[in-house]
């Protein structure tokens, strides 16, 4: 017997949490877009800086310079995972990339419906065309394409723009996020582009009561 699939909840929402310089986290963006609304789930994008979580976990570096072997395997496994979904890739010849500039407009406009053209017009730039995203004049070029304007990119770096940054990234710390990129289903926390589906699926069908968060580990039978 072939079981429908479940209508998803009312208001099924996932948040993507990702960095520019993150080739998962644009094969995720690449991805869940057409995913989400096919499954009738709604994607909201949440920028934030991997740097600062890498360094409160003791890294002054991205693990995959810090572990040669993991970098290899990454580059390689992303290249794979490109081709098996169609996704345009070209490997960039920096890695990773600062997107700090880009990352600072997406959270500007990350609940406006410009955001998501934005960030994968970037993604684009490092992953298919091999240009420098921290540059402003790349980044005033997207902007152009788009129709957005070009004071964007002052506002970029101005106050308001770092410090909102700034504070979401402290909260993708609060919320336990290690890597990029992460998925939230609620509180429901899911790493990684290979993740994508469970994500879409627990969005449209939670299976599990909801997850400790991450302050009641501590101590617990994951130390012992």
């Amino acid at each position: 017997m072939v079981h429908p699939d479940p209508a998803p909840r009312p208001s099924a929402t996932i948040e993507m949490w990702f960095d520019f310089a993150s080739p998962y986290s644009y094969l995720s963006l690449a991805r869940g877009g057409p995913l989400a609304a096919q499954a009738g789930v709604t994607l909201v994008l949440r920028p934030f800086m991997l740097g600062p979580i890498f360094k409160a976990q003791g890294w002054d570096d991205t693990p995959f310079r810090l572990y040669p072997s993991k970098g290899i395997y990454m580059l390689r496994d992303v290249v794979r995972r490109a081709t098996r979904f169609g996704v345009p890739y070209r490997p960039p010849s920096a890695v990773p990339r600062l997107g700090l500039l880009a990352a600072r407009i997406a959270t500007l406009g990350q609940d406006e419906a410009w955001c998501r053209p934005f960030c994968e017009a970037v993604f684009r730039e490092n992953f298919v065309h091999d240009r420098d995203i921290q540059s402003p004049a790349v980044i005033a070029a997207v902007l152009q394409a788009l129709g957005l304007p070009a004071t964007l990119l002052e506002q970029a770096g101005e106050v308001p723009a770092k410090a909102a940054l700034k504070a979401q990234t402290e909260e993708a710390a609060r919320r336990g996020v290690f890597g990029a990129p992460a998925f939230f289903v609620g509180e429901e926390l899911f790493w990684g582009d290979d993740r994508l589906e469970d994500a879409l699926a627990w969005a449209r069908a939670p299976g599990l009561p909801p997850a400790a968060p991450p302050a009641t580990l501590a101590g617990s039978a994951l130390q012992k």
